[in-house]
């Protein structure tokens, strides 16, 4: 169901200046939707065409930033998270509790719903540092008594740069055979699902990109593009559960938690139903354009 022009009901949106909440910014911009959004530094949000006072300067770690900013808003949505630590916050410090920040805060103001972004089978490896975060928001959210909506969504394009950046090199590096498949999603494909779905209720959504592709195609579809010859090797999939183990004993949170999410997540299956026009193809020959120039 695509969302109305209902300038009546506001809708909030936190973590608007990452790769997804910059397409949602557009995408709302787009349908004439009636929306605030929250940013530590609001420089990025002018240069997207928001005026002052669309925007609300804060820091979702930080909830006395924001306290009583969220009067007159009707559904939240929360794009908050972290792929790798910085700025000496944790998973649980940003995926997890910044969020809970947020719900408080909605829940203060009367806000009707939030829409949550999480990962698609995330609450099957909550064994993930990221995921565990991520996922101990999801159980609260649901027990929350507010309206809610859990977006789960596949890869996005953007995560498949790094076949690009072996295919610059002349060979992609897999583990296993390659078979793995996936359908990874345009940042402005899922913004466009996450808007039609406003007026959902209780649910969980799984959503990935209209192309189903092994390993092995995208790295074949990298290749094409900067390599005269198509060669992909196989590591043995027990070096990818070794490197997990040793990243573990090894190495800080901060460090592995990235890795052993990308490595986990390799190892299977990500499909999702297929949503969206934008074809990996296409984003991957824009990519080797801009590295070629750069």
């Amino acid at each position: 169901m695509t969302m109305q022009n209902d300038n009546s009901k506001k809708v909030l949106l936190a973590g608007a200046t990452g790769y997804l909440g910059q397409h949602l910014v557009q995408s709302m911009q787009k349908r004439s939707i009636n929306f605030s959004a929250i940013a530590r530094k609001p420089e990025k949000l002018y240069n997207l065409g928001l005026s002052p006072h669309q925007i609300i300067t804060a820091e979702v770690t930080k909830p006395l930033t924001f306290i009583g900013q969220f009067e007159g808003c009707d559904t939240l949505i929360s794009t908050v998270g972290i792929t790798r630590q910085k700025d000496g916050l944790s998973y649980m410090d940003v995926d997890y509790q910044a969020n809970v920040n947020l719900l408080q805060e909605a829940i203060k103001a009367g806000v009707k719903k939030f829409v949550y972004v999480s990962v698609l089978n995330g609450q099957f490896h909550r064994d993930l540092k990221i995921l565990e975060a991520k996922e101990k928001f999801v159980d609260l959210l649901k027990s929350s008594g507010l309206d809610y909506i859990v977006i789960r969504p596949n890869g996005f394009f953007s995560d498949m740069g790094d076949f690009l950046e072996m295919a610059k090199g002349g060979r992609v590096y897999l583990f296993g055979d390659g078979n793995n498949k996936v359908n990874p999603i345009h940042g402005a494909d899922l913004a466009n699902v996450i808007l039609d779905e406003l007026y959902q209720s209780g649910k969980e959504i799984e959503v990935g990109g209209p192309d189903i592709l092994t390993h092995n195609e995208i790295a074949e579809l990298a290749l094409t593009l900067f390599a005269k010859r198509r060669r992909i090797t196989h590591f043995p999939d027990w070096l990818r559960t070794a490197a997990i183990w040793l990243l573990r004993k090894l190495t800080s949170e901060k460090f592995h938690g990235p890795y052993e999410f990308f490595l986990t997540m390799m190892a299977e299956d990500q499909i999702a139903p297929r949503y969206g026009v934008r074809r990996l193809s296409a984003h991957f020959i824009e990519e080797a354009d801009r590295i070629m120039k750069s």
